[in-house]
């Protein structure tokens, strides 16, 4: 079905991050949006604010009626979803188009030029940080990441460009439904092994998806990724990393909250940058999302413009509470290697001060696969409180509990298990420094409570 064909998108799994950007695209394509989500949020909340018609009930009594003609609706849904759900079973029987979230962006790549943003970890932040350089500048772009931008409230932008930025997923190899003009990898660390099952078969997925950017376009991998790129010819390939590479950053300035560096790139070197969210990690992802927006055609001081004015993204080092005697943030941080990159960020700006994270395992099957990998990332805390694994697609295994993350934790770290509904009163009765909240799953809806009493 071609997109100009479709009177109605029905979503089954309607308030996944990313699936609401494509929900908001056809909202403001002005067909008929509708879906199933199996708990209302604020983010489905608030999509139904916006147009969307969302029930919270497994029933095809429940499904629109301007979403049951086969030849006008498409049907988008998220691979979380099992084959046996009803309402999914209804569409195939019944012959409507029925495609994943990550084909509905392919075909956008295919009207658009795509630029993509792969990894296991970095990749919601770095195209955030590009979608706005894009789209303050005089290129603009459309985008559908994977995060809500402080910037725009949103996690969509729609314009007249060319350009779409768009999160390269590579849960259930849904990147390879892509077509870039320009991507980013930001990191290959093995994830996902309940899908791929070898980490051979993680980094031959992301060598697949190389040989998908188009021809003319560009690759930009991180510098001495263990993967094995396989670039079409007429692609060229850039490398980027902190300190070294075709685009890097020199003169790094960390210094009384703020960060400064200048950008050193072979189309042209940008000095005196001001990372608008000033934590140290961001000053690798600043360089990738900087390099693809100057590949696009974004000026130096556009460039400038866009990394100064950047706000950052939910969840993603989330600072809720600053002040001198206390410090608050979230962060979506859920694969050991992002926990590292989280923790060794906030130590570096608070060297003197305690830090205590809860954190909240997510799946059983990647605490079952990397649980000792959690512990050396979370040991560079001084304080540690495991919740409960959150299960999301996942039924338990037997033996597989937050208890091996606690006991691999390194001497000389405090720590301790609580349930996710002890978390409150747990906050209520200790004293913090600094306390960051971790993971993917369902803890962050106590972050605005946790926030409550911290200030009382």
């Amino acid at each position: 079905m071609e997109l100009k064909d479709i009177k109605a998108v029905y979503f089954v799994g309607a308030g996944g991050i990313g699936m609401s950007a494509i929900a908001r695209y056809f909202l403001g394509k002005g067909v008929v949006v509708a879906g199933y989500d199996k708990t209302a949020t604020p983010l489905t909340r608030q999509l139904e604010k916006e147009g969307m018609m969302i029930h919270y009930e497994e029933n095809i009594d429940e499904i629109p009626q301007a979403c049951r003609k086969p030849s006008e609706c498409l049907v988008v849904y998220t691979p979380a979803i099992p084959a046996e759900h009803k309402e999914l079973a209804y569409f195939r029987e019944n012959n409507f188009e029925i495609e994943k979230r990550a084909q509905v962006l392919g075909t956008l790549t295919r009207t658009h030029k795509g630029l993509c943003v792969a990894g296991t970890h970095g990749k919601t932040t770095t195209s955030t940080m590009c979608a706005h350089i894009m789209h303050q500048s005089s290129v603009d772009c459309n985008a559908f990441l994977g995060g809500i931008s402080k910037n725009f409230g949103t996690n969509y932008i729609l314009s007249d460009s060319d350009y779409v930025v768009i999160e390269a997923d590579e849960f259930d190899r849904s990147f390879h439904w892509l077509r870039p003009w320009i991507s980013v990898i930001t990191s290959t660390d093995p994830d996902h092994l309940d899908i791929y099952g070898t980490k051979e078969a993680y980094l031959e997925s992301f060598k697949h998806y190389t040989t998908l950017i188009q021809p003319r376009g560009a690759l930009i991998i991180h510098k001495g990724l263990e993967m094995k790129d396989n670039v079409q010819p007429g692609v060229t390939r850039y490398e980027y990393s902190l300190d070294e590479g075709d685009f890097h950053a020199e003169n790094i300035k960390i210094e009384n909250g703020e960060i400064t560096f200048d950008f050193v790139s072979p189309i042209e070197n940008v000095k005196d940058v001001v990372l608008g969210q000033p934590v140290p990690i961001n000053i690798e992802n600043g360089v990738a999302a900087m390099a693809m927006a100057q590949l696009a055609g974004c000026s130096a001081d556009e460039l400038k413009c866009g990394m100064r004015t950047y706000g950052g993204v939910d969840r993603r080092f989330d600072f809720k509470i600053k002040t001198s005697d206390l410090v608050f943030l979230s962060d979506y941080a859920h694969h050991p290697k992002e926990i590292y990159q989280s923790a060794k960020s906030i130590r570096e700006l608070y060297r003197d001060k305690k830090i205590t994270a809860i954190f909240q395992p997510h799946l059983y099957t990647r605490t079952r696969d990397f649980y000792k990998d959690f512990a050396d990332s979370l040991s560079l805390l001084d304080e540690v409180v495991l919740c409960d694994i959150y299960p999301a697609r996942e039924k338990p295994i037997e033996g597989v509990t937050s208890k091996l993350i606690y006991d691999n934790l390194k001497e000389g770290v405090e720590k301790v298990m609580i349930s996710k509904e002890q978390v409150l009163d747990y906050v209520s009765s200790h004293k913090f420094e600094v306390l960051v909240v971790l993971g993917a799953g369902d803890l962050d809806n106590y972050v605005p409570q946790i926030e409550t009493i911290l200030k009382r």
